[in-house]
């Protein structure tokens, strides 16, 4: 009968040979030319295509809060038909997410994230011809699949392609193309408005950045962290040398990857269960809490309802639209920020600045409609302004980091599984929103509902503050060796280490 120290012993020995193999294929990139520059600009590519998938993420995010309104003129929707229509796509979501890691570990990064793109096209065609309001449903849930799929796999993609010093702002992309998705979203929700069925081509509209991610990655590397563990040397060091550009560089890393690896090598255990091991309990808490609280702080209550509350408040429906083309540019703009901002600030201590201007924003805004006077002059000044000012705070902040932190923290062998835990984790909490926001609006009114949200962003400044360590600036596998050594929340290099606590 096979042992448990057997069987170490043979994943020992195994990655032994991986090294080996890895070392003699080094030395014919030792005298290739410096090509720094090059490597830079592809890497920014690769990250920018398969950002993409952000842009799926945001449309579909977005249009259904110009949808719905007509959805529910068309189907006749009651408060919990509009609230399911709009669930949907996270419940979908959920699935999607789990259901990819095991995918993504088997087959690939990038056939995963294809797979998923020609999913996104067949459901946003399903919402889009669909006679009821079941099918509709049934339709989103199969769109929530693939946005699940893709929120899980092109953060860790574009994790594992980027260099330490840049994979900030590289992972952010995501998050930023979801905020330009929301924008266009908006804007489309806006001009398309008026004929009953408009809803109709704004969901089949969706399928455009669909194609255009999968043609895309056909022209994208494997990731080569993946490659080294399926044992594909060869492969992954040349796809590396072309991400970093010189020798020296992948020496490095392929010293930092195949060290952690021979670690690995005592516990290679890649299953679910292994999430459950004491030592990965700090990652799991801090990604897990990030992701919840990106969700119950409250942004998709603007985003999903935020047109139907405003026309319930007086303002007409394109006044209500408009207001959420505002809504998406100021998100699109705050990301773009943080993104400039996170690899030299850090990711903790933007987060720590911000959060507290987002619940303050979210206080004023109920106390808007304290009066149940129409909304007009100083009043709906104040009201954009501090509608605009928590999607600033909010989303450069839990927004901006809620992926990159759950792509970063994780070792290589669960990074994909615990990555899709933290993505459902997302999406459950999306979901919970989604179905209870109207209601919360009905039982505690619109200034109860806000001011809920502001508490709820209160808490999520006092968890990063006790929980969430800074990795900026951190290798994958330095981030792994402190998670080992116990040094997680104070660890860490440069600003990182000196932010450990504020």
């Amino acid at each position: 009968m096979t042992t448990a120290s057997t069987i170490s012993s043979e994943h020992a020995s195994a990655r032994h040979r991986m090294r080996q193999r890895a070392l003699a294929v080094l030395p014919q990139f030792a005298h290739l030319d410096d090509r720094r520059v090059e490597a830079r600009r592809y890497v920014g590519i690769a990250a920018a295509v398969a950002a993409v998938g952000g842009l799926l993420f945001g449309y579909d995010t977005g249009i259904i809060a110009s949808a719905l309104i007509y959805v529910t003129q068309s189907f006749s929707l009651s408060t919990s038909g509009q609230e399911w229509v709009a669930a949907a796509l996270n419940l979908g979501a959920v699935a999607g997410a789990v259901a990819s890691g095991p995918v993504s570990d088997r087959y690939g990064r990038r056939p995963a994230i294809m797979l998923a793109s020609a999913v996104f096209i067949l459901a946003s065609f399903g919402c889009g011809l669909a006679p009821d309001e079941t099918t509709l449903i049934i339709a989103r849930l199969f769109l929530g699949v693939a946005i699940g799929a893709t929120t899980q796999i092109v953060p860790v993609y574009v994790a594992e392609l980027a260099p330490a010093e840049r994979r900030g702002s590289l992972v952010s992309l995501f998050q930023m193309v979801f905020s330009l998705g929301l924008l266009v979203a908006f804007f489309v929700g806006y001009v398309m408005a008026g004929p009953p069925d408009c809803w109709r081509a704004m969901f089949m509209l969706g399928a455009v950045p669909a194609v255009l991610l999968a043609l895309g990655m056909l022209f994208l590397p494997e990731s080569p962290r993946w490659l080294l563990h399926r044992e594909q040397e060869a492969r992954a060091i040349a796809i590396l040398y072309r991400l970093r550009g010189h020798h020296d560089p992948v020496r490095a890393e392929l010293d930092a990857v195949l060290c952690v690896e021979q670690e690995d090598a005592d516990n290679a255990d890649t299953r679910w269960s292994a999430l459950r091991q004491a030592w990965l309990r700090p990652a799991l808490v801090a990604a897990l809490g990030i992701a919840a609280l990106s969700q119950l702080s409250g942004p998709n209550v603007i985003v999903y309802y935020a047109p139907i509350i405003l026309s319930q408040t007086g303002l007409g429906h394109s006044t209500a639209l408009l207001t959420s083309v505002l809504v998406g540019v100021t998100s699109t703009i705050t990301t773009v920020m943080g993104i400039a901002l996170i690899d030299r600030v850090g990711r903790r201590r933007m987060l720590l600045w911000m959060l507290p201007f987002a619940a303050l924003s979210l206080f004023v805004l109920g106390a808007i409609f304290l009066s149940p006077a129409p909304i007009a002059g100083l009043r709906m000044v104040l009201m954009v302004a501090s509608l605009l000012g928590y999607i600033f705070f909010n989303f450069g902040s839990l927004s901006v980091a809620v992926w990159l932190v759950a792509s970063e923290v994780f070792p290589l062998q669960v990074r994909s599984k615990a990555m899709g835990l933290a993505s459902a984790t997302v999406w459950l909490s999306d979901t919970l929103v989604s179905l209870v926001t109207l209601s919360l609006v009905n039982a505690l009114g619109t200034t109860g509902t806000f001011w809920l949200f502001g508490v709820i962003n209160v808490i999520s400044f006092v968890f990063v503050w006790a929980y969430v360590p800074e990795t900026a600036g951190t290798t994958l596998e330095d981030i792994e060796s402190r998670l080992r050594t116990g040094t997680f929340l104070t660890g860490g290099h440069g600003h990182a280490g000196r932010s450990a606590r504020p």
